[in-house]
């Protein structure tokens, strides 16, 4: 299996020459382009009328947790699924030279990381180290991921390269999509001190300290694939992180079953159900779908807010 790890900055590498890459594990850092520095112009607009007259990164040293959950409770949904959104992820993935045809994404998600404890849980999860194939995603996903204001170390997140061909003991196996669609997102709001939510995590110690952090400027990009074992890393820098991520397969890559290798994961269901065809929005046939999933229950397969 290969282990060799390599960052490409600014790559001029085709989608095809690109996702083999990234499906070997290796992972790109791309600067900011016309078409990703919209996107962070569109949800930075939304984040500081939500949050105004405050300034959105230091909000939480003014608002009570429970005040600045009940605006993310709002904000992030609102941004997930307005139509803007999907038609800038569409001008994202023409840009980067994917054949929109062929390319299906899932709708952009907003995410925040207070520093400190101020808010870790539910509608902010701190995600722990796992692979989003843990989460039921496909072996050939790979994960968009662009802050929208400046970052540093301390509030960035963080690869663990020596679990790309070392698998880790885990409790993916009792993830069930549909369930956490269902339920687990439905109720994130609820969970501001803890979050009980079943999650798939490892289960046994792992090498924590031997990490990769990436840092790109606001608008920048790192393109990864959903097998790379990463987490947020606490957030010692003073200030909230706002981050967006969102998820493309292809489609020949789903129908020949191609990607990464599956070295630890084993969960119910798919989120297949949940992708877009970034040429004209339209879903993923079900046939490929049901190559992943052959008997998903008519409940679950798609979150409905």
């Amino acid at each position: 299996m290969n282990t060799m790890h390599t960052v490409y900055f600014d790559s001029s590498y085709d989608d095809q020459e690109r996702r083999q890459r990234l499906y070997a594990g290796q992972v790109f850092v791309f600067s900011p382009r016309p078409s990703t520095i919209a996107l962070c112009e569109f949800a930075r607009e939304m984040i500081e009328t939500a949050f105004a007259p405050l300034d959105p990164r230091d909000a939480q040293n003014s608002l009570p947790v429970e005040e600045f959950v009940a605006v993310l409770a709002e904000l992030k949904p609102r941004f997930t699924n307005h139509p803007e959104a999907k038609r800038l992820i569409q001008g994202i993935l023409s840009e980067y030279g994917c054949e929109l045809s062929d390319t299906y994404f899932d709708v952009p998600k907003m995410r925040s990381m207070a520093h400190g404890d101020y808010l870790t849980s539910g509608i902010a999860y701190a995600l722990h180290p796992h692979r989003d194939t843990w989460y039921a995603s496909p072996l050939c996903q790979l994960n968009w991921w662009l802050p929208i204001y400046e970052i540093q170390s301390e509030n960035s997140m963080a690869f663990f390269p020596r679990y790309w061909s070392q698998g880790v003991r885990n409790d993916s196996s009792s993830y069930d999509h549909y369930e956490w669609n269902r339920e687990g997102r439905r109720n994130a709001a609820l969970h501001v001190k803890t979050d009980t939510r079943r999650q798939p995590r490892p289960e046994e110690p792992m090498d924590l300290d031997t990490q990769l952090r990436l840092v790109c400027r606001a608008g920048g990009l790192i393109l990864f694939s959903g097998a790379q074992m990463h987490a947020t890393v606490p957030n010692t820098s003073g200030r909230t992180r706002f981050s967006i991520d969102f998820r493309t397969a292809h489609i020949a890559d789903l129908a020949g079953r191609l990607g990464a290798s599956n070295i630890d994961s084993a969960p119910k269901g798919t989120t297949l159900w949940e992708l877009y065809r970034a040429s004209d929005f339209a879903r993923l046939p079900e046939d490929i779908i049901a190559l992943y999933d052959a008997s998903a229950p008519s409940e679950g397969r798609v979150f409905q807010p």
